[in-house]
């Protein structure tokens, strides 16, 4: 049998920050190969391509994603709730 979760995950808190972030990356792009959308969707290129970009740009460490609360703060500020 295979090695269990907690043994893979056991392992890679034992690497530097930057080898565990290469296992990372190359874990989640095994998650894409050989990925086709279910048959009967509609799923622009154009759309899933800007996904890919996004998702590469969060994986690659181009862009830092803010905390929840951050983000939660920005959109309220940005989108206030109107009285009803």
């Amino acid at each position: 049998m295979g090695l269990e979760i907690a043994e893979v995950e056991r392992a890679l808190l034992t690497l530097d920050p930057e080898a565990r972030a290469e296992v990372i990356r190359r874990g989640l792009r095994s998650l894409d190969e050989g990925y086709a959308a279910p048959e009967g969707t509609v799923a622009a290129d154009e759309w899933r391509d800007e996904l890919k970009r996004r998702a590469d740009d969060v994986v690659e460490g181009r862009v830092e994603l803010g905390t929840f609360a951050a983000t939660k703060a920005e959109f309220e500020r940005r989108h206030p709730r109107t009285a009803e």
